[in-house]
């Protein structure tokens, strides 16, 4: 599970709890079937009108995703792969890197490396691979626009529940006690359109973007990877290419990795 996420969710409803609490306001105020009917289900309607179903089905898997940890391979490690395949291709020529096929897990760099293999021209590589990314992109974006937009018609539709609550507060004013009651009733639509719509789902949009960047400059990384293998360059040379893609903190760290494997076979030739 994604941390980050449960922490929020659990501080943002800590937070509601809390303040109705601090404020005097009864918890016992929040059962309002009515506005989570409004809310819920209205936030639900203007998705399906606004999306087509192909997207809408998607909606539980996006869910899914942003409370998920990102299981994607660590950029150094990335690296180190690329070095070695660099080696071997330097010294066996690309064929040699047909044999590391079946260790790759990641479909689109398995795609990449076949290209390369199978001899194709650099620039169509790079093509192919640049519209696979391009296509990924667009279909990240509109994952999280579905919840940028539940974020934008929550807060509304609480309006909404508060204009219907205020409706039926007003119909019977019988009694200032139950006229009074019914007009805290009709703002808990209010309440819950504004807090899912900015702690729920305008926070899981940007979590969806976040997640898809750093795919996304992976599979960049993949690519001038990939098309540096296929150029010849020499593993230094796809080293400080690479690096770039790193923080200077993950490029130290490298770099501590690599002074201690250096030292390490100069103890081990001194032996």
């Amino acid at each position: 599970m994604e941390k980050s996420t449960i922490i929020g969710v659990v501080l943002g409803v800590s937070a509601l709890l809390g303040g109705m609490v601090l404020k005097g306001a009864g918890l016992g105020n929040l059962y309002n079937p009515a506005a989570f009917v409004i809310i819920i289900v209205g936030t639900a309607a203007s998705l399906f009108v606004a999306f087509p179903m192909s997207e809408i089905s998607k909606f539980p898997k996006l869910l899914k995703i942003a409370f998920s940890n990102q299981k994607l391979m660590p950029r150094e490690q990335l690296i180190q792969n690329f070095m070695e395949w660099a080696s071997i291709t330097r010294r066996e020529g690309l064929l040699a890197l047909e044999a590391k096929l079946d260790d790759i897990d990641d479909a689109f760099l398995k795609n990449g490396m076949r290209m390369i293999i199978d001899g194709n021209d650099q620039d169509f590589v790079r093509d192919v691979l640049l519209e696979d990314i391009s296509a990924t992109e667009n279909r990240h974006k509109a994952g999280s626009l579905m919840f940028s937009q539940a974020g934008m018609y929550a807060p509304t539709l609480g309006v909404l529940g508060a204009v219907v609550g205020l409706i039926a507060a007003l119909g019977d004013m019988s009694s200032m006690e139950h006229l009074s009651h019914a007009i805290a009733a009709a703002f808990i639509a209010t309440l819950l359109g504004i807090f899912t719509g900015y702690v729920l789902w305008h926070p899981i949009a940007n979590k969806l973007k976040r997640i898809s960047k750093k795919e996304i400059e992976l599979r960049l990384m993949m690519v001038e990877g990939l098309l540096s293998i296929q150029s010849g360059v020499s593993t230094i040379a796809i080293s400080q290419k690479l690096t770039v893609y790193l923080t200077p903190t993950e490029r130290d760290q490298m770099r501590e990795k690599e002074d201690a494997a250096f030292e390490q076979k100069a103890q081990t030739r001194g032996a």
